[in-house]
């Protein structure tokens, strides 16, 4: 690659290639991250499907990509790459996660506070355009993406 790829634009060409490695697996592309870890850079890509993802498709995933990737040579400098599923509490993140788990119980992360309030639960009621709604049962929030650090699956509403 001629001109190095920075920020979103590096994360958005590793998903082009990501995506449709990881559809002929069975997959779908949940996320890719480039992080510092440990003094480490990883370049982490999430995968999953329906039923959950096992050992064997990451394995399968890794092998696939690994050779595209590096052609591609996204990261300037030396990474590891990982290639995990989602996990129980995931992330949500794309508007098609959020389609995807309407009426799910979730956990909410603000950026600051509402009501002397960082941290809920809640259920995903509705996303439209950015924009997501939480019912907590006192009250329904409508949230855009600026509003929030994360919002993931609640697994374990009742604890």
């Amino acid at each position: 690659m001629a001109e190095k790829l920075k920020g979103q634009a590096r994360i958005e060409a590793i998903k082009n290639l990501a995506a449709p490695i990881a559809e002929s697996l069975g997959l779908m592309l949940w996320d890719v991250r480039i992080v510092n870890e440990g003094g480490r850079r990883i370049l982490r890509i999430t995968v999953d499907k329906d039923g959950g993802v096992d050992m064997d498709d990451c394995v399968n995933m890794h092998h696939a990509i690994d050779a595209p990737l590096d052609e591609l040579d996204p990261i300037e400098e030396s990474y590891n790459l990982q290639i995990s599923s989602p996990g129980l509490e995931r992330e949500l993140i794309r508007p098609e996660h959020f389609m995807k788990f309407l009426g799910s119980d979730v956990k909410v992360k603000l950026r600051a506070a509402i009501d002397g309030v960082k941290e809920f639960s809640g259920v995903l009621k509705d996303y439209n355009d950015g924009v997501a709604t939480i019912e907590t049962g006192e009250k329904e929030l409508h949230l855009e993406s600026k509003d929030y650090a994360w919002i993931k699956l609640d697994d374990f509403p009742d604890f």
